[in-house]
């Protein structure tokens, strides 16, 4: 009932095009409240058309807000509504990748990673467009970000994650490492990325890749399709 009202809340201030009665709600210092207040954003896009034009400019004036736990709600919201259309918040999300505050643009990372699990094509197309970005703290955000494509795709991200094998930052390389740790534990995975891997030229970070796969394969055991015996026999025989 609670997500309910704020819904009908957001519906009628997008009408009045004035979003000031509800941004108590995107504000707000309780979690669950701010996920409502987007869930209800991305709702509204799919339910009303007729409003999409002036959600859409409601949510890129608050971009420049003074408060970042409401420029987090609004970077959510882009995600919720990216997952059914990506081009009408990629701009969005150019400007929120290079926020000052660190919550927003892991808010980017959130979203791309709803987004390229159900929307792929836009968002991933978007995101190889920032892998050689000159800050290294872009390149591993867009790393990060699309992980969660690649746990049920790995094929679908793992051309880009090459782009970095060669990366100059500690921090692009570790959150690579993670990344490639996380997409090959589930059924059918390991196989795809192990072959991918062995076109691999950094071969210092290969094998810092591979021990990672098995260390996620004992740390996601109940979820892990291999055990991590197995996981390790099949990475010895089939890894170059």
């Amino acid at each position: 009932m609670f997500a309910e009202n704020i819904y009908q809340e957001l519906v009628n201030a997008v009408r009045d095009f004035n979003l000031d009665p509800i941004l108590p709600w995107f504000n707000n210092d309780d979690t669950y409240t701010r996920k409502a207040a987007y869930l209800a954003a991305g709702k509204s896009y799919k339910n009303h058309p007729e409003l999409r034009t002036s959600l859409l400019s409601l949510l890129y004036q608050q971009t420049t807000a003074t408060e970042y736990q409401l420029r987090q709600t609004i970077v959510n919201a882009a995600g919720e509504i990216g997952k059914v259309d990506f081009e009408a918040v990629a701009s969005l999300f150019d400007q929120s990748l290079f926020d000052k505050h660190h919550s927003v643009r892991n808010a980017v990372i959130g979203s791309i990673k709803k987004m390229a699990e159900v929307n792929p094509v836009p968002v991933l197309s978007w995101a190889s467009g920032y892998l050689n970005h000159s800050n290294p703290e872009i390149r591993r955000e867009i790393c990060h970000g699309i992980e969660l494509r690649g746990r049920k795709h790995p094929a679908d991200i793992l051309p880009m994650l090459q782009q970095l094998e060669f990366d100059g930052s500690k921090r692009v390389r570790s959150t690579l490492v993670h990344v490639l740790g996380q997409i090959a534990y589930k059924k059918g995975c390991l196989e795809v990325v192990i072959r991918n891997l062995n076109s691999w030229n950094n071969k210092p970070l290969v094998a810092d890749a591979a021990k990672e796969i098995v260390s996620v394969h004992h740390r996601y055991q109940p979820f892990a399709f291999l055990k991590p015996q197995d996981a390790a026999a099949y990475i010895t025989a089939h890894l170059k």
